[in-house]
């Protein structure tokens, strides 16, 4: 029987998040559960009313679980924003917020939580499919975060890895969540937002349905997460879902990428 495993895991309030808390809750793991949004206290899962880029809000979480003397066997790093924008007209603030949550905010978290992993534990950071891919226009923003995020989980693994410590990178598609959704209706905020791309933009949410294809459950996703997380010879990099359409458009070269976005989303 499996040993019954302490867990961190942020953006635990809803979506992918808040699956994979349910997933370590059924399987008889302990469960803290970080989150800006309100978590519900439920057996074996601990949650707390945390900001991931908040040094100070990471720190007394680390020493609540100090106090309690907790020992993680697991961090797993969910938490994560998306917004769609031009990169010319885009709010500073947002951008910088953006960036803060879905890097920054992960390696806050390692960091400050790093000296509460076990000497065998393991870090999951969850990216996104679009993190090795070429960036899709409006969504650069979103992109340049999860490649960063992707980049650090990388060079992680490679330090962690001295110490006998494995870092795990997942790339979910599609996944049926607020964020998912969010996404979709930034690609209507974003025609009223813009001023250079007001044709553009009308044509860039068929675009982006088109690739996105269907979400699938985060239930289903989570399950990935848990196997990554759990299994005793896990890959580093696991991809959940992907993008056929976005596969194919990255295997093209670069300028003909470029023809065929422009000659989609310039049409009458």
């Amino acid at each position: 029987m499996e040993r019954t495993k302490a867990v961190l895991i942020t953006g635990a309030a809803s979506g992918i998040g808040r699956a994979v808390c349910d997933k370590f809750l059924e399987e008889g793991h302990i469960v803290f559960a970080l989150d800006v949004a309100e978590c519900a206290e439920r057996e074996g899962q601990t949650a707390f009313a945390c900001d991931v880029t908040s040094e100070q809000s990471v720190t007394a979480v680390r020493e609540e679980l100090c106090r309690l003397g907790v020992k993680l066997d697991l961090i797993i790093n969910v938490a994560g924003m998306h917004r769609m924008c031009s990169l010319v007209e885009g709010d500073v603030t947002m951008m910088k917020r953006l960036i803060d949550v879905n890097l920054c905010g992960a390696m806050t978290v390692n960091r400050i939580m790093h000296g509460l992993l076990a000497e065998n534990g393991r870090i999951v950071i969850v990216t996104s499919e679009v993190a090795p891919l070429d960036p899709m226009p409006f969504n650069g923003l979103y992109s340049v975060s999860k490649t960063a995020l992707d980049c650090y989980s990388q060079a992680l693994r490679q330090e962690l890895n001295l110490l006998g410590q494995q870092v795990i990178t997942v790339r979910p598609g599609a996944v049926a969540t607020p964020l998912s959704g969010g996404s979709i209706a930034d690609t209507e905020r974003l025609v009223s937002a813009t001023e250079l791309y007001s044709r553009q933009a009308k044509h860039f949410h068929g675009l982006v349905t088109g690739f996105m294809g269907v979400p699938i459950a985060p239930e289903k996703m989570a399950a990935q997460i848990y196997k990554a997380a759990t299994c005793r010879r896990p890959r580093l990099v696991y991809s959940k879902h992907r993008s056929l359409g976005l596969v194919l458009l990255n295997a093209l070269p670069k300028r003909l990428q470029c023809f065929i976005i422009k000659a989609l989303l310039n049409r009458k």
